[in-house]
């Protein structure tokens, strides 16, 4: 039976290749605009999981995520990492002097600066998403406007690349998260990695005490991320994922963590995706 899975993006994103890469081609996509909207599907019933990206290679933390996770206590069920190629692409029959501007997400026109340093002409516009903006040049025909998208989203959307592999670092990789509004059932035994979330006293040593905690109990630690407390200034929350051989070793830290940290969380526990 097919399962309905919230992408942010539509057709031809990377979101979607996430989702047929994870579960199988099986699936049936719910196209979300938005991250807020995408999380909204899990609660309105349109979606059973959803694909999130939470982090890049070249562009660090998509940190707005992370809040959403948190503020709607969803659950990590698992990961997926993919090597990003972006591509410019247009209507069919245009050459690159003839794009004017150029539409796709913030996170891609960031990863492909470089590369449009040498067309000042072209100016770069911040769009919803990357394979929509395809979509929209298909559907009404726009000349002298270009997408930064996947070869997929050229496919589907009948368009014509003009520059492969235009990112400025080749090994590009975003890392996704699946969430859901409840956690799933993972045999303890394929556990291997966690996403945690914990508040620390503002005094002095108190991250490394929680930190030399995570390395006694023979935890890797292999993402930290801090986040501002909007309703207390200057004080941080801390999103830590960890890595670990044996689920014992976790669940003493787990144990330890819950007494040190105040506001301790798992959002996750899940198996390492690399």
């Amino acid at each position: 039976m097919s399962k309905n899975i919230a992408i942010q993006g539509v057709l031809g994103s990377f979101h979607h290749q996430v989702a047929k890469e994870y579960f199988g081609t099986d699936v049936s996509v719910v196209e979300c605009l938005s991250f807020d909207d995408l999380v909204e599907s899990l609660f309105d019933g349109r979606a059973e999981s959803a694909v999130m990206a939470i982090e890049n290679s070249i562009a660090g933390s998509i940190i707005p995520n992370y809040a959403l996770i948190d503020a709607n206590k969803l659950h990590i069920i698992g990961e997926h990492y993919i090597n990003v190629h972006h591509n410019l692409m247009a209507l069919n029959g245009q050459s690159i002097g003839d794009i004017r501007e150029v539409f796709s997400h913030p996170m891609a026109l960031l990863q492909c600066k470089k590369f449009f340093k040498d067309y000042p002409h072209i100016k770069l516009v911040e769009d919803a998403d990357t394979a929509e903006t395809a979509r929209r040049i298909h559907t009404n025909k726009l000349s002298g406007v270009g997408a930064i998208a996947s070869r997929t989203a050229a496919e589907i959307f009948d368009l014509n690349i003009l520059a492969s592999e235009i990112q400025t670092i080749k090994n590009n990789a975003t890392r996704f998260v699946i969430v859901q509004r409840q956690n799933s059932v993972i045999p303890q035994e394929a556990i291997n990695k966690a996403s945690l979330q914990f508040e620390l006293d503002h005094k002095r040593g108190s991250l490394a005490a929680v930190l030399n905690v995570m390395s006694d109990c023979k935890l890797s630690l292999t993402k930290i991320q801090s986040l501002p407390k909007i309703e207390t200034p200057w004080k941080y929350a801390f999103f830590v994922d960890v890595t670990f051989d044996r689920y014992a070793d976790f669940e003493k830290a787990k144990a330890i963590l819950k007494i040190m940290a105040e506001q301790f969380k798992v959002h996750g526990e899940y198996k390492n995706a690399k």
